[in-house]
């Protein structure tokens, strides 16, 4: 069975509760309600229900926090095994506001979180090394960002070698200018990124915050990896990939957009579950713009499980031959 690694980092979430912007004047804003996420852990969770062997490798404290993320990926289907616990840390904190069209904003407390610390513990070498037992690494510009430069450097070295036993290395770009010390470092961390990954999953909203004014052309071309997904401002994904390109339009929505929280975070678990069971590119593209489509219709990061979509059978693929 085929397997993933995501690497990253999941966050307390503070979510405005339904009718908490009605408090009163000096309220602090009305209720909020307590829950988990981070962009790849999201993505974990889905590939999860999409019946993939998925684990997911980061950093948390030893307190109660910590184990009921713990106990909610299990519940999930999603390994903790490469899970590192770090006696008197803890998780980051964020809080998301929406605006009347589902749009979110972010606001995060993490500087001290056990996540940032994965690369320089002595557990890390070994987690490293596991990496060359998957069929796929997966992470995000999130991911990267929370790590020094010494740490990046620790990670691709050890995701260089994993490819040398056929792991094949997917790259999400989702971009968050906070994250980052300035924009010229994110472009460095892109740059190794690119040169290093077997599939990048990008978007225009990502890479035009990074290179602005450029052209469509002008930003697939900055990425020399042979298949590429780069999602438009509309629903519709452009793919380059050996041996062709295409474009992929999502169907249109039947549903009024409620949350765009983890939009692309399920689309990358759909197409990277798709790619796995040998669909091609295009048809794993459509799975991806499917997912995203329902997400976006609920409130949260993880919609109920009865919303998931039918599965969908493709040709069967052979561990480390898979997404090829």
């Amino acid at each position: 069975m085929a397997s993933v690694a995501c690497i990253g980092e999941c966050m307390v979430e503070l979510r405005q509760a339904q009718g908490g912007a009605s408090a009163a004047p000096g309220q602090g804003g009305g209720l909020y309600s307590r829950g988990f996420g981070g962009d790849t852990l999201n993505t974990a969770v889905y590939l999860a229900r999409l019946e993939i062997k998925v684990d997911y490798l980061t950093a948390l404290g030893d307190d109660a926090l910590s184990a009921e993320m713990i106990a909610a990926w299990n519940a999930e289907g999603v390994g903790t095994r490469r899970v590192v616990r770090l006696p008197g840390k803890l998780p980051g904190l964020y809080m998301i506001q929406l605006d009347a069209k589902g749009e979110r904003q972010f606001f995060h407390w993490r500087d001290s979180a056990a996540a940032r610390q994965l690369m320089n513990l002595p557990e890390t070498d070994e987690l490293l090394n596991s990496l060359m037992s998957y069929d796929i690494i997966y992470l995000s510009a999130i991911t990267l960002s929370i790590y020094d430069a010494a740490g990046r450097e620790r990670l691709f070295a050890a995701i260089k070698r994993a490819r040398l036993l056929g792991t094949r290395f997917v790259f999400d770009t989702n971009f968050r200018a906070r994250g980052w010390p300035d924009r010229d470092v994110a472009r460095e961390v892109f740059a190794a990124a690119f040169a290093a990954a077997d599939i990048v999953l990008t978007s225009t909203e990502d890479l035009l915050a990074l290179y602005p004014g450029e052209t469509h052309e002008q930003l697939m071309a900055r990425i020399p990896t042979p298949e590429l997904v780069f999602r438009l401002a509309e629903p519709v994904s452009l793919l380059r990939f050996p041996g062709g390109t295409s474009e992929v339009r999502a169907e249109p929505m039947t549903k009024p957009v409620v949350d765009t929280t983890a939009a692309g975070d399920s689309f990358a678990a759909a197409y990277i579950a798709a790619r796995l069971a040998g669909a091609e590119p295009d048809e794993a593209a459509q799975a991806g713009h499917r997912l995203a489509s329902l997400v976006i219709c609920y409130p949260g990061a993880i919609i109920p499980g009865y919303a998931m979509p039918p599965k969908k059978r493709h040709r069967p693929a052979a561990s480390r031959q898979a997404a090829k």
